[in-house]
């Protein structure tokens, strides 16, 4: 057990990402139930149906779970008051200062941690008073810091200023990259891409398939030079964005016809480079046991490696 295991009260310390849309009920409780610790996305911004989706949780986990609030796009505060109400235990806050809730969330007993994309936000977050980072290094999918620093030149560079523990996040899809994570500091990982395409995910197989066949180059960072910067798949609906060079919230307009009717050039799909490391889809049961299997045999291994 370590400092991110005592804090989500969970089995292995490994959270699912929280993808909009995507990172609901069905997908977050088999995580949980893997041994994991499932995430409700709140970024949608549907808060009557993601209320819900907590709601349901109960129904299908006796596992802990997590909420997400990403602060600049909550539309309705009362999603905080109803997460510090509602039972939920752990909380990660992205897109914006977690001083703005951190008060709120801790006064009610959550464990709160924020996620960052650079040096200058962990120390921001830390000064918050956060337990915790979700540190985001540029080879993840969605959106991104247009600064793009590797996951782990930017765990190593934090861990030199902060003692806060660390779940690393970007571009680890199994446990010889968890195993790598913890060599320079981590505590516990986040995956997204590769519980995007798990038999449990939501999304349609036109987008798991795309996961599958493509590689570790087939993602596009878009719009560096504004907000939001992301990084998606290379479509030919991204290709236009990547050479124009700009976007905004617009080019989400066709999302639901992306996630659930397999429309690749509806919107940017938000995928990482581990795609280049998936080439199966699989039960979040399978995944999360093949990736703490993985985990120990190269841990084992790197012990008796000599030099």
């Amino acid at each position: 057990m370590n400092r991110v295991t005592q804090h989500l009260g969970t089995k292995y310390p490994i959270i699912q990402a929280p993808m909009g849309w995507i990172a609901r009920s069905k997908l977050a409780s088999s995580v949980s139930n893997a041994g994991g610790l499932g995430v409700i996305e709140t970024s949608s911004g549907e808060v009557e149906i993601c209320k819900e989706e907590i709601k349901k949780m109960s129904d299908l986990t006796e596992n802990p779970f997590g909420v997400n609030l990403p602060i600049l796009f909550l539309q309705d505060e009362s999603i905080v008051d109803f997460v510090a109400e509602c039972g939920v235990k752990f909380v990660t806050t992205s897109a914006g200062s977690p001083a703005k809730y951190i008060d709120k969330l801790k006064g009610a007993g959550l464990t709160v941690y924020h996620a960052v994309p650079s040096l200058a936000g962990a120390l921001k977050a830390a000064e918050a008073g956060v337990d915790g980072l979700v540190v985001e290094g540029t080879e993840g999918g969605g959106f991104k810091s247009p600064e793009e620093v590797g996951l782990f030149v930017l765990i190593q560079a934090i861990k030199r200023k902060v003692d806060l523990p660390i779940i690393a996040a970007g571009g680890i899809a199994d446990g010889q990259g968890m195993a790598a994570a913890f060599a320079v500091g981590a505590e516990g990982i986040q995956m997204g891409t590769r519980f995007v395409s798990s038999q449990e995910s939501p999304v349609h197989e036109n987008w798991k398939n795309a996961i599958l066949n493509g590689t570790e180059s087939d993602t596009y960072v878009l719009n560096k030079t504004g907000s939001p910067c992301l990084r998606a798949i290379k479509t030919d609906y991204t290709k236009e964005i990547y050479e124009k060079g700009s976007m905004d919230m617009s080019v989400f307009g066709g999302v639901q016809d992306l996630y659930f009717g397999g429309n690749l050039n509806a919107a940017p799909a938000l995928t990482g480079q581990s795609m280049g490391l998936i080439d199966e889809i699989k039960s979040v049961e399978t995944i999360i046991s093949e990736t703490v299997e993985e985990f120990n045999k190269t841990c084992k291994n790197l012990s008796e490696a000599k030099i």
